[in-house]
């Protein structure tokens, strides 16, 4: 075999990345060590630096199989592994790529990272000890990182006189734990790291043990089905044009396959269009696959940047705004709910809040534990909102388009990572529309002015309030605000009505009508409302607002003092015969997934300063009994 040929057959064999994960001391990176050493994977001049080393450290010539990656001068002082270190090497079969994760709790982050791009994880056990505390913690995360393949090698074996009656136990106790998490292969070896029985040789010591050895494992478990090649998944990196005939859209396939001509939509336009050419530095392909990285130039012009993402057209991820997933945390500064943070996420970085910690895993005892804040170290449930939509699978079953980490804004620095969950639907997440400043003080920082709120109630004879009409789509809420308004012109009131449809149009035309966004509109209107009322003016809203905790969030924004919910209670029935946009046709018919009281959940007003049974009574009627209300709460005429 010329040189030629074996870099091209070297060049295509399979790739495995895995880790190790166990205890202080259960022999890990001895482990990897004797496992690099009798597979021939050291080079020399690192053989003798190990040597020179390990007579150094232990007065002795035997080699010390862990020197060869616990590569820091401090855990060679203190005999631990605390940075994950990388190992290469490679067989006649397979290449590796090893991460020797540290075992200690408080590298919780540096296990994570090491494992998160993992086809396989091996979970060392003491056989001494067998199933401990730290044994539970690694798998627990290796199930929460979603790793494919899981290895328990039991150590230490020799220890144990190469006993299977503890070898049986140990197993036993493992699998009756690893039934309680999410783990698709689960293998047991038992090995001595240090005698290298079960490593790369089969073990005369165990010849009770009838499967292969730990190499021989490594280099026949499959891994092709590992790979998500059902959804393309292409977002965007770089925009190619290096002159007029050329325009071409960068990036690595995360997921799936695209051939050449076929049919693929632009997220999130939704412009369809066909694949034109396929192109890499060696030349055009006919089709390409993850993890390739590619430049892919399109059949027509199309408007597409950076962070955007090219998808099948009946294969699409979800494109929302409102998440929650498992975060693991690394900074030293613990998670403030306060504060924003920036979410990368493929090839966008956005802005994002925190809406709710729905609880921290105690990650010893797989316990949830309520919490306020997330310090380092611990994983949690965390529901978040971005400024923009992102394109996102599940991370069950799409760990590249489903994970992502959070950058502090002030610092840059990564602080947690995400692995995105599908638990529940966008509507039953919480949400939070306070403004971030509003949480940490119920006092606003405002412009100040030398009109004072009492010479603005004097000067309008009135006093500043929102009127906030709910209902259902066609319940009357639009008719009521608009005879309501020219009632209180009438009148000699200083009102106006804020109206779905019309700041849709103008102010919030960006926004779907996805939980999120719908929520984001409803803050937007809350802040509208709020500066109207500190400039003395009566504000009328009508808008379906569906969700209790949405309108109380809202009543928060503008001032409780001010805030006046009115109820358009109006049966489901009633609307339908009522409507005159088709909306609820289109709703029975599929074309529109979020109408409140059909697609959607409507939540009634528990207690409305003001309940209308627009069944029962006419428009006027309901005017009259707001206007009513009004003069009772001396809010308008002021004497």
């Amino acid at each position: 075999m010329d040189i030629e040929e074996f870099l091209n057959r070297n060049q295509t064999k399979e790739l495995l990345r895995l880790s190790t994960a166990g205890s202080v001391d259960d022999g890990k990176s001895t482990l990897i060590g004797r496992l690099l050493h009798d597979s021939k994977g050291i080079y020399e001049d690192q053989l003798d630096s190990v040597k020179k080393l390990s007579g150094k450290i232990n007065n002795d010539v035997s080699i010390d199989f862990s020197l060869v990656t616990d590569g820091l001068k401090a855990e060679r002082e203190q005999g631990i592994t605390i940075d994950v270190a990388y190992r290469y090497f490679s067989t006649p079969k397979r290449k590796f790529i090893i991460a020797d994760t540290p075992g200690h709790e408080q590298y919780t982050r540096n296990m994570a990272t090491g494992a998160s791009t993992a086809n396989l994880a091996i979970i060392l056990i003491d056989a001494r000890n067998g199933v401990i505390t730290q044994s539970r913690r690694h798998s627990f995360i290796s199930s929460l990182l979603r790793i494919p393949h899981l290895v328990i090698a039991v150590n230490k074996m020799d220890l144990v006189d190469y006993s299977k009656a503890v070898f049986d136990r140990i197993k036993s106790e493992y699998v009756e734990f690893a039934a309680k998490l999410q783990i698709s292969d689960l293998h047991f070896i038992p090995i001595s790291a240090l005698h290298g029985d079960n490593v790369v040789e089969k073990s005369k010591n165990m010849p009770w043990h009838n499967g292969v050895p730990l190499l021989e494992y490594l280099e026949e478990v499959y891994i092709a089905s590992d790979r998500n090649l059902i959804d393309f998944r292409f977002p965007v990196q770089y925009v190619i044009r290096p002159h007029l005939d050329f325009r071409g859209f960068s990036g690595q396939i995360y997921s799936g396959i695209i051939r050449k001509g076929e049919e693929v939509m632009v997220l999130p336009s939704n412009r369809k269009t066909h694949v034109k050419s396929i192109v890499t530095y060696e030349g055009e392909l006919d089709y390409a696959f993850a993890p390739q990285s590619v430049t892919i130039t399109l059949e027509d012009e199309v408007d597409i940047s950076r962070g955007n993402m090219l998808v099948h057209p009946h294969n699409h991820p979800n494109v929302q705004r409102h998440f929650e997933a498992m975060v693991v945390w690394m900074s030293e500064a613990p998670l403030d709910p306060e504060r924003q943070y920036l979410v990368k996420h493929a090839t966008q970085t956005v802005p994002a809040r925190v809406d709710e910690i729905r609880y921290k895993v105690n990650v010893n005892t797989l316990h949830r534990e309520s919490s306020s804040s997330l310090n380092i170290n611990e994983i949690g449930r965390v529901v978040f909102t971005s400024k923009r939509p992102l394109f996102f699978d599940p991370y069950s079953r799409n760990r590249t388009t489903g994970s992502f980490i959070i950058i502090d804004m002030i610092s840059n620095n990564t602080v947690a990572a995400g692995m995105i969950l599908d638990r529940e639907p966008e509507s039953k997440l919480p949400v939070n529309i306070l403004p971030l400043t509003e949480k940490k003080t119920s006092a606003r920082k405002e412009t100040t002015s030398l009109i004072g709120e009492d010479e603005r109630a004097r000067r309008f004879r009135q006093k500043p309030a929102t009127l906030w009409l709910t209902g259902l789509v066609s319940s009357g809420k639009k008719e009521i605000s608009v005879a309501l308004e020219k009632r209180l012109f009438d009148m000699g009131a200083t009102c106006m009505v804020l109206e779905g449809s019309s700041l849709r149009t103008r102010l919030d035309n960006e926004l779907d009508y996805s939980f999120a966004d719908c929520s984001e509109h409803l803050r937007r209107v809350a802040e509208i409302a709020y500066l109207l009322n500190r400039n003395g003016l009566i504000t009328i809203c009508s808008f379906v607002s569906p969700y209790e905790i949405i309108r109380k969030q809202v009543s928060e924004i503008i001032g409780q003092d001010r805030f006046i919910e009115i109820f358009a209670d109006s049966s489901l029935a009633s609307c339908r015969k009522r409507d005159k946009t088709g909306l609820f046709e289109k709703a029975d018919r599929g074309e529109i997934e979020n109408l409140a009281g059909v697609s959607y959940p409507y939540e009634s007003p528990k207690a409305p300063q003001i309940h209308l049974k627009m069944d029962e009574i006419s428009i006027e009627d309901a005017v009259n009994s707001i206007v009513g209300y009004l003069a009772d709460q001396k809010t308008f005429p002021l004497s």
